[in-house]
């Protein structure tokens, strides 16, 4: 079977590219956009949902719903994943999925923000409650096939680290377009509207990405480099088997908490530099961009270190930086008696390292353990085992979308935000704890009687 090359590595690339911008969207200014600070609605931001705790007098409405798309999504992946894995297409068993979930991926994702009613409504609820499940269904039809390509494209090791490392710069790039998104909107505001100019803007961003998902699907051939045949059995049956894998487990149980508190602190990131520096929304772009660059060049550094040093170490480094990152970020503001700008660029050094380690490392964590657990075993599950790993850390996204909205309702002026900020440390630190069980030695020895 031939080796990927890199122009293809880079054209698989791409496409994580188109969906890590649709993904950004979500993850960056839903929350933002439906649960405005009081600066975005000076700003002329309208008010669609209700505002507050209002159900069960805990969770806010976007929590709510923004919580059960998270569950939806995580109980879609092992589905996508069986039937992925189960596929018979002549086309192979990932490209099929992938080419015709991009457009209602970009679609849906629009939508989501194009609440019809003008003010407060149920109607707007309802309107994104449906389109926030169909963006989570279609992201799931893409990206679980997506990275089951991961360690069936990559043949050994090496092959993998490069993959996940191309995959990873162009999720950051992604990312980082999507927290560009005020400089485009607020370019518009004046012609347009705030909410006109963020949809359009959403728009564009939705155009761009589509056309970079389907560059995989037009460009990579599956069957000339993956060798692989159809699995039997059930979704179910093929999820019990994945989470016997002991390594897997503690691996994912890591990962969950990581993610939790990721998603806790992306989604306050806009806040902490509106509420707690007193900084224009768009500066969260420039530290996030500025982030980006500083972890891209870090990434030459992480692949150097992890052949000397070996993923896991790496890895809870990683999870020790950016709970000082974490912590760092609950103490902003005018007690420190730093600049505000200059205590952004503080939390943009600290940060860049371990977001580079986590862009590349995880991915190429659970590709050895797919591989590892193919060797053992003779089962291609290499989409089972990464929708295992998304149906887990999803659960705990759904967990961090209802502590963040309700966390952030606390006390006044950004009390709430640092309380955030905090817990989000405390989480890494305990993601932390948890892989030092996972046992690397064993994954790499089971690598190597592939080898032999």
């Amino acid at each position: 079977m031939k080796a990927l090359p890199k122009s293809k590595v880079a054209a698989f690339a791409v496409g994580q590219l188109g969906w890590a911008m649709m993904s950004g969207l979500i993850s960056n200014w839903l929350v933002y956009f439906y649960q405005p600070d009081a600066a975005s609605q000076a700003s002329g931001q309208t008010i669609f949902v209700p505002q507050g705790r209002v159900f069960l007098g805990v969770f806010t409405v976007i929590g709510a719903i923004t919580a059960l798309g998270r569950i939806f999504d995580a109980v879609t992946d092992p589905w996508i994943a069986s039937l992925s894995d189960r596929c018979k297409s002549k086309n192979g068993r990932r490209i099929p999925f992938m080419k015709w979930a991009s457009l209602p991926l970009a679609v849906s994702t629009v939508l989501v923000f194009w609440a019809p009613v003008g003010g407060e409504s149920s109607v707007n609820v309802v309107w994104m409650f449906v389109f926030v499940m169909a963006y989570y269904l279609s992201i799931t039809a893409y990206c679980t096939p997506f990275n089951a390509l991961i360690p069936e494209l990559g043949h050994d090791q090496k092959q993998r680290l490069n993959i996940s490392t191309a995959i990873s710069l162009t999720f950051i790039v992604g990312t980082a377009f999507a927290y560009a998104a005020p400089m485009i909107w607020g370019a518009m505001e004046g012609s347009l509207g705030r909410v006109m100019a963020i949809r359009v803007t959403f728009l564009i961003f939705a155009v761009i990405a589509f056309v970079c998902m389907q560059v995989p699907v037009w460009t990579i051939r599956e069957k000339d480099y993956v060798e692989t045949k159809p699995t039997e059995g059930s979704a179910v049956s093929s999820l019990v088997k994945t989470f016997k894998n002991k390594d897997f487990c503690v691996f994912v149980a890591s990962d969950i908490f990581y993610w939790v508190g990721l998603t806790m602190f992306q989604t306050g990131l806009p806040f902490f530099v509106t509420s707690l520096l007193q900084l224009d929304e768009s500066m969260s772009t420039v530290f996030f961009v500025a982030m980006t660059a500083l972890s891209l060049v870090f990434y030459l550094p992480v692949n150097l270190l992890t052949k000397r040093m070996g993923k896991k170490k790496l890895v809870l480094l990683a999870f020790g930086m950016f709970a000082a990152a974490f912590l760092f970020t609950a103490m902003m503001g005018g007690g420190l008696g730093i600049p505000a700008v200059a205590q952004g660029f503080i939390l943009v050094v600290v940060a860049a390292f371990p977001m580079a380690i986590f862009g590349i490392l995880p991915q190429a964590i659970v590709a050895d353990v797919a591989e590892c657990e193919a060797v053992k075993t003779g089962e291609n599950r290499e989409g089972m085992f990464y929708a295992a790993r998304t149906f887990a850390f999803k659960l705990g996204q759904s967990v961090a979308m209802l502590l963040f909205t309700a966390l952030a309702t606390i006390g006044t002026g950004g009390t709430g935000y640092r309380v955030v900020a905090a817990v989000s440390g405390g989480l890494a630190v305990l993601g932390g704890v948890l892989l030092t069980f996972y046992n690397e030695k064993r994954v790499e020895k089971g690598l190597r009687g592939k080898s032999a």
